[in-house]
């Protein structure tokens, strides 16, 4: 894996994260990530990471046991989707979410948490099988 795999994988994840954030982000906002391990299948336009991923931007952090990144032909910035697997957590500003899975369209512009899906705010905690946020 090249410096520029890195570098690529990098600026998908923070187009993502300024797509499914919920507020708009500056674009010099910091992202951080990390992770027990990281892979870049080029071959099949697939990038994972997994063991404790922690994705950090200002307002907003996400935690996963895996993270998948798809993208098409036009490389990372040809996003398809972006699926986080196993004790997915989203923790904004005034709220969190957590499910066992969350997977986002940018096409759509849809993210969907799957499974014991948990939304807390100041106004309560709510609990379902499945979250659409739109």
């Amino acid at each position: 894996m090249s410096v520029t795999d890195i570098s690529k994988t990098l600026l998908l994840l923070l187009a993502i994260l300024f797509l499914s954030g919920g507020v708009a982000k500056a674009a010099s906002d910091k992202v951080e990530i990390t992770a027990d391990k990281f892979v870049v299948e080029e071959n099949s336009s697939r990038a994972e990471f997994s063991g404790n991923v922690i994705i950090k931007q200002p307002g907003l952090t996400v935690w996963a046991d895996r993270v998948v990144v798809r993208y098409g032909a036009g490389g990372p910035s040809d996003l398809k989707d972006f699926e986080a697997i196993g004790n997915v957590r989203i923790k904004q500003s005034t709220q969190s979410a957590r499910g066992d899975r969350g997977v986002y369209n940018p096409t759509t512009k849809i993210l969907i948490l799957f499974g014991n899906v948990s939304v807390t705010n100041d106004s309560g905690t709510i609990t379902g099988p499945q979250l659409i946020v739109n």
